[in-house]
């Protein structure tokens, strides 16, 4: 009977829509849920046009976003998050954050609204799922790499594709 109910269930479980795009496991979708914050905003890797007009801000450590990260994203760290390392962008800008797997970006992004920015969102599974959906990133900017800060070995095995690095 056991044997049964098990069986059930990943019928039941295989049987699921896959989402395109948002999540590649079961289990991934979950530590997403379990992380983000219901009323905050997010955007998924598919919206282009979204976030090639957005400001884009990487919230990992230095050494994460020197591995690699979004063409065109701005550094402001998480440890060491300054809020005056945003004072050059328009309160109205459309902002993206990110990081590993939007946990650190989502409360970067929450002090971005305190402080007046009223259009910021977070990047759905951070780094690993922009990685993991075929999109690229770069050193330097202009160097494209396979190569991913993966945080430390634990979180790495969220990230299925590109070069880890820890």
């Amino acid at each position: 009977m056991k044997v049964l109910h098990i069986l059930s269930l990943c019928l039941f479980v295989s049987s699921l829509p896959v989402e395109k795009g948002y999540g590649q496991s079961l289990a991934y979708k979950a530590l997403l849920n379990s992380t983000y914050d219901q009323n905050f905003d997010l955007v998924y890797p598919e919206q282009k046009e979204l976030i090639n007009n957005a400001i884009v801000l990487d919230t990992r450590e230095a050494n994460e976003f020197e591995v690699s990260h979004l063409k065109g994203a701005q550094w402001v760290g998480y440890e060491t998050f300054d809020i005056s390392s945003v004072n050059g962008i328009p309160k109205d800008s459309t902002i993206v954050v990110y990081c590993s797997i939007g946990a650190r970006s989502q409360e970067i992004g929450k002090i971005l609204k305190q402080n007046g920015f009223s259009k910021v969102y977070n990047l759905y599974g951070g780094i690993f799922h922009w990685v993991n959906e075929n999109n690229p990133v770069f050193q330097a900017d202009t160097l494209p790499t396979n190569k991913v800060h993966t945080y430390n070995k634990m979180w790495g095995i969220w990230l299925n594709k590109g070069e880890k690095v820890n």
